[in-house]
């Protein structure tokens, strides 16, 4: 799709900082990067609620204004606006959600969710570890296959569909083997008295 004469003019607007050109933009563009970071987050099977996505439309829109407008300044009309729009939306969100994911995973989260992030998968819980030190007690000794499950779920904080996808392995089989994981860490605790 091309780009319309509309979008041209707005973008020129902006990218000139006419007054109100900002404001427009924001009106038109808001329900599109909604969209985009309600179907991210369930693409990548991530619950997130309105704090959230006023959060994530926030970083779009920083994104978006850094620089002098340099993402916009770097659209050249080979696409609409919404097309290119939707790939940044996209990229900041799929950055944004890595981030945090990182961050629960090596115990940087706020008080409220400093023990665990429960994820819900073939009707099981698995507890998400809070410390570098626990993952890597549970990767010791483990078989390098179930080692990168517990690498990938915990480190780099991807979801049963991501692993699954990235290992070629049944999704169903990764609950089981985050379960085992975690029992070897407790029994291993136990053992330590830690």
């Amino acid at each position: 799709m091309a780009l319309t004469d509309l979008d041209r003019k707005l973008l020129k607007r902006c990218l000139s900082q006419t007054p109100g050109a900002w404001e427009d933009f924001v009106d038109r563009f808001i329900g599109l990067f909604v969209h985009v970071i309600n179907h991210t987050a369930h693409a990548r099977s991530v619950v997130i609620g309105t704090a959230d996505i006023d959060d994530l439309c926030s970083e779009i829109f920083l994104t978006l204004l850094k620089d002098d407008f340099a993402v916009l300044r770097n659209f050249r009309g080979e696409s609409s606006l919404a097309t290119y729009l939707t790939v940044i939306a996209r990229r900041v969100v799929v950055r944004e959600i890595v981030r945090r994911r990182r961050s629960e995973a090596f115990g940087h989260v706020n008080a409220r969710q400093a023990h665990v992030d429960a994820v819900r998968s073939n009707g099981t819980d698995i507890e998400r570890v809070e410390t570098v030190e626990d993952v890597q007690s549970m990767l010791s000794g483990l078989p390098s296959h179930e080692a990168d499950v517990i690498r990938q779920f915990h480190l780099e904080g991807k979801s049963y569909r991501e692993i699954s996808g990235a290992l070629g392995i049944p999704e169903n089989t990764i609950g089981p083997t985050l379960s085992r994981a975690r029992d070897r860490l407790r029994q291993s605790q136990l053992r330590t008295g830690a």
